[in-house]
């Protein structure tokens, strides 16, 4: 099976920090490669793989305010349609733009929608619905508009992740610094509690941060590390006491969760998307609605296992689980 694996190109694929979608088209096209399979990753020109690897783009756009980030995109997706017949399957994580293609080539292709930015971007999706395959990463972000042929939750790397058996006392935010992420909600609940509390992730909304996050950051008690990379990620999700996941927006998936459970990391999140699919309450964390809710649970995080919790994450969120539900998915659309 030849396989052409549409990655974005807002960052490296895999991305060196943050960059959630590359992260899933990386993790996903180094699994097959490992199984055997012909794959190509269409990604940015910097980017690490087993695969081959074409491009168009030097680099990602996010990283280099010289590239139109529209122009780099049109370069990008034109170059894996116009050579579509080469591969029996194309897998896009590009998002919709790449759908407008699906009736101009015969090589069929699977969508992972990653997420809907807006409501205003379905009618794409719905023209497109009956020659494209929809994979949906949980079954709360499923648009009843659309036709789906699987939910594939997103796979991680376990090789990436240690469990800590004994962590330290500080809680983590670990996220994009936005007001849907709720990081001011975590400094809220750290203020208190009287804990400690580490910020880390990409500031997406300055003003936010200048307002709501920034004030509180002392150094001491709360403390705002940056946008980190692997090795680091690994080492404060694995010696928090817990993740603190206080959304308010409906969240396709959350990465950043099935990571903290990977570490054995408990999380306490509020109830909106996918949250109920990737926690358990009272055996993996705790789902919660409200910051006074919050306060009480902290109590309780020595009731959690954080062995359970990190086997818990390798059983559903592995990358060989990602491949195996992948792999049934192309077989699927091959054979129709």
């Amino acid at each position: 099976m030849r396989i052409a694996i549409l990655a974005p190109i807002a960052w490296r694929t895999p991305p060196r920090k943050y960059g959630p979608w590359e992260q899933i088209a990386s993790t996903l096209t180094e699994g097959l490669v490992k199984r055997g399979f012909d794959v190509t990753l269409f990604a940015t020109a910097d980017s690490l793989t087993e695969a081959r690897l074409r491009y168009s783009t030097p680099r990602g756009y996010a990283e280099d305010p010289d590239l139109d980030p529209k122009v780099e995109e049109s370069l990008h997706i034109s170059q894996v349609m116009e050579s579509a017949d080469e591969f029996d399957l194309i897998h896009n994580h590009f998002d919709f733009l790449p759908l407008s293609f699906s009736r101009l080539i015969s090589t069929p292709m699977v969508t992972t929608i990653h997420g809907f930015s807006s409501p205003k971007i379905i009618p794409v999706y719905k023209k497109y619905d009956d020659t494209c395959a929809y994979v949906s990463i949980s079954h709360a972000d499923r648009s009843p508009e659309l036709t789906y042929i699987a939910t594939v939750y997103n796979g991680i790397d376990i090789s990436q992740f240690n469990m800590v058996k004994y962590p330290s006392d500080y809680l983590l935010y670990f996220g994009r610094i936005h007001p849907e992420k709720g990081a001011h909600r975590a400094i809220e609940v750290a203020k208190r509690s009287g804990r400690r509390l580490i910020l880390a992730g990409l500031v997406q909304d300055q003003r936010y941060f200048e307002t709501a996050v920034s004030p509180y950051i002392d150094g001491i008690q709360i403390q705002y590390v940056g946008n980190v990379g692997p090795e680091e990620r690994n080492r404060l999700l694995g010696n928090a006491a817990a993740l603190l996941h206080l959304i308010s927006f409906e969240e396709p998936f959350g990465l950043s969760v099935a990571e903290s459970l990977l570490c054995g990391t408990p999380v306490i999140a509020f109830n909106r998307g996918a949250m109920p699919e990737l926690i358990t309450h009272g055996e993996t964390g705790f789902l919660t609605s409200r910051v006074n809710d919050v306060i009480p649970l902290l109590d309780k995080l020595p009731s959690i296992s954080r062995a359970h919790c990190a086997q818990y994450a390798r059983d559903r969120f592995s990358q060989d689980r990602m491949v195996d539900d992948y792999i049934r998915v192309y077989e699927q659309v091959l054979a129709r």
